[in-house]
């Protein structure tokens, strides 16, 4: 114990020493929700009765809250409690809702009776549809507290301030997203044959005792861990700052000269402490004292001064804001693959060459996780060090060189997709099916969009916030995806009612055959790059932090 304030001594953190207990939470936790959620879509029709909208509105509705908890999560993080009781609250209560969607399968009257005949269905009452939507809510819930902390929380372990550190928080994001690229390979194919073929029971009970098994490997590296305390609301960081900035307006500029600052609420500010000359106007609330205003001199109250760290922490947030915006964009063209790759491939010859084996639809956006699984543990394993030989950066290249690389693949990705598009459609309407492997380059080149974009962004989100700040920034990934989803949406509605307008006839109709698909791909890729350039002027301009 301290012999000052009686508290324990600072853990030192033990970088690599603590990862399999939390990587071995997060990947078991990812396997047992996506196995949970993977094939819901058809629990809900065979189960439940509810036509493709209804599922799919649901569905949606559910994702899109999923990818919005996490900000919630990480303010309380962030804000109140810290990132370990978050994480440990929001296991807990996705295990209270994998229970609660087992239940719906294992107990036959919370969910409607199995149809008698064709057409003969009894629907789901409120009851039923209560309980489900409460299983749901539960896994909401969960992910806020998980998916905003458990990133952070991980490079919290690492000492940044050494080598060794700064190389084993960069290996981490990697081998985060390897784990999770390995555990949707695992959910799309086992847990989904369990699900269909077997029992929806035995199916989403699997993923409840992994959940179980998470939480008691999570709480038993509890010894290893370091606990960054939370050090109040990031949002009242920011409303100081701009309001001490506007009241000093007219105060002459500042720069990074400290001699003047006064602040007798804040720590004593360190020599390395500097303003810099990013968002200058900022720099005024810094300003301790009045410089002949009224107080002659004297310290200003606390909603009326901030440190220099304080308002570089604001600059820095305000920073990533056009990084964040273009990632919005730049999960476009992820989502639209992903969306009409299948209907493709329900056209196409699903044999394998040689045999008689058909390989199912849905299966073939396995392709680009297997890409993502291969690439990552070659790249770091034989091309990192040559890359850092060869441009003196660690990792071998900038995070928003990273972005910018995934950014490029999905633009390319598009292209060949709208070629292969043309190809497959012409010989559908010639009377003959192209092979369905012909979807593999545009699947592998998506997979390596996936790779560079997801691996840069999380970092930079993780990396580029200030230390107590993380939470937030981790959950902006989550908030782009939502965001994304929402944009993908809208783009796919506009292009339908503005090319079937006036009679003619839409790009997107149910029949692939008859649409013009390839050009809508075309038309993503152009979109993509006016969000490349736009990107690529906002990267140029950042200036980095914490690295």
């Amino acid at each position: 114990m301290d012999e000052e304030n009686g508290t324990p001594p600072k853990r030192k953190p033990v970088g690599w020493k603590a990862m399999p207990y939390i990587l071995g939470n997060e990947t078991l936790e990812t396997l047992a929700t996506f196995g949970l959620v993977s094939n819901f879509m058809v629990y809900l029709g065979r189960e439940y009765h509810m036509d493709q909208v209804q599922a799919a509105t649901l569905i949606n509705t559910w994702t899109a809250c999923t990818n919005l908890s996490p900000v919630v999560g990480a303010f309380i993080s962030d804000s109140l409690v810290g990132k370990f009781p978050t994480i440990v609250f929001g296991c807990l209560a996705e295990l209270l809702g994998m229970v609660i969607l087992t239940l719906t399968a294992l107990i036959p009257g919370l969910r409607p009776p199995p149809c008698t005949a064709v057409d003969e269905c009894v629907g789901y009452t409120n009851g039923q549809m209560s309980i489900l939507i409460l299983g749901l809510s539960w896994l909401v819930i969960g992910s806020g507290g998980i998916r905003s902390c458990s990133v952070p929380f991980s490079i919290d372990q690492f000492d940044v301030s050494t080598q060794e550190g700064r190389e084993g928080s960069r290996r981490f994001f990697s081998w985060y997203y390897t784990t999770r690229t390995i555990v949707l390979l695992i959910s799309q194919t086992l847990v989904v044959y369990v699900q269909n073929d077997i029992s929806w029971s035995i199916g989403f009970a699997i993923p409840s005792v992994l959940m179980v098994v998470a939480i008691v490997m999570f709480l038993s590296g509890s010894r290893f861990y370091v606990y960054v305390k939370p050090e109040g609301s990031v949002f009242s960081d920011v409303a100081q700052v701009f309001k001490s900035a506007y009241r000093r307006r007219k105060a002459a500029q500042i720069s990074s000269e400290l001699g003047d600052f006064c602040d007798p609420f804040l720590p004593k500010i360190q020599p390395s402490e500097e303003l810099t000359d990013q968002f200058r106007f900022l720099n005024k609330a810094a300003i301790g004292r009045d410089n002949g205003d009224e107080g002659d001199g004297e310290c200003r109250e606390k909603w009326e001064v901030c440190s220099v760290k304080q308002t570089e922490d604001v600059k820095s947030i305000i920073s990533i804001i056009p990084i964040f915006a273009t990632s919005i964009i730049g999960f476009l063209a992820i989502n639209q693959q992903q969306t009409f790759t299948v209907s493709q491939a329900l056209e196409m010859d699903l044999h394998v060459p040689g045999t008689s084996y058909q390989v199912p639809a849905s299966c073939i956006t396995v392709i680009s996780l297997i890409t993502i699984g291969i690439w990552i543990p070659f790249y770091d394993a034989f091309l990192v060090h040559p890359l850092e030989k060869l441009t003196k950066q660690e990792g071998g290249m900038t995070l928003l060189q990273k972005v910018g690389i995934g950014n490029i693949f999905s633009i390319i990705a598009m292209l060949v997709s709208g070629v292969i598009e043309h190809m497959r459609r012409d010989s559908a309407l010639g009377g003959s099916e192209l092979s369905v492997f012909w979807l593999a380059p545009p699947q592998i080149l998506m997979g390596f969009a996936q790779v560079f974009t997801f691996v840069g962004l999380i970092e930079f989100f993780n990396k580029q916030v200030p230390t107590r700040m993380r939470s937030i920034g981790n959950s902006l990934m989550w908030l782009a995806l939502s965001a994304s989803g929402y944009v993908s949406s809208m783009v796919v509605n506009v292009v339908h009612d503005v090319t079937g307008r006036d009679g003619g006839e839409s790009w997107l109709t149910d029949d692939v055959n008859t649409s013009k698909l390839d050009y809508f791909y075309f038309f993503v890729a152009g979109v993509s790059t006016l969000n490349l350039i736009f990107y690529l002027f906002s990267a140029h301009r950042y200036r980095y932090r914490n690295m």
